[in-house]
């Protein structure tokens, strides 16, 4: 089974659960930080599929790692280490958002700005462009990027919308250069 099916079908049972038990906001949560944790730890990495480290330890550093995560989380990180899948920790925390964030009609979004972009903008930001790509919500994640200089630039899934100054600016200059 290739590592992308497998990530899947974790994450599709682990969205089952929070179905189930209607707690889509903390497992979001938690497995953001759950990914976050995978991302940038490469130690955990290294311990989690070193073949030397017994099962029952890593299982051991699971459940003291996440000790406030929901139980069904760490069940399914240590089920991973049981399956010796450590490895797809991070692709079926995506995974899993892509089939709830399809199941609530939510569209993932990129929003670069010159300054970081306060809740209220980004209510604002959602309510107008969700129904530009007949969603009902964004979750948005803001980038802060100078380079723009003003404006914003959204990127939700392969839809780009550029209303940045740098991008008006360089229309501008090509518009001026062809007129010559």
């Amino acid at each position: 089974m290739s590592k992308n099916s497998a990530a899947k079908r974790y994450a599709l049972a682990l969205f089952q659960i929070a179905k189930e038990n209607n707690t889509f906001d903390q497992f979001d949560t938690e497995l953001a930080e759950v990914k976050a944790v995978f991302a940038t730890n490469k130690e955990l990495q290294l311990v989690l599929t070193n073949p030397k480290v017994l099962k029952e330890s890593k299982k051991q550093i699971i459940r003291e790692g996440f000790v406030g995560a929901s139980p069904f989380i760490v069940n399914t990180l240590q089920l991973l280490v049981d399956r010796h899948r450590e490895n797809i920790v991070v692709d079926m925390v995506d995974e899993y958002k892509k089939i709830a964030n399809e199941a609530r009609n939510i569209a993932e979004a990129v929003v670069y700005s010159v300054k970081a972009l306060s809740e209220a903008e980004k209510q604002q930001l959602s309510a107008v462009f969700a129904a530009k790509v007949g969603k009902a919500s964004l979750s948005i994640e803001n980038i802060v990027d100078p380079s723009i200089l003003g404006g914003l630039k959204i990127q939700i899934g392969n839809r780009i919308f550029d209303g940045s100054v740098s991008s008006k600016l360089e229309r501008l200059g090509r518009q001026l250069t062809l007129n010559r």
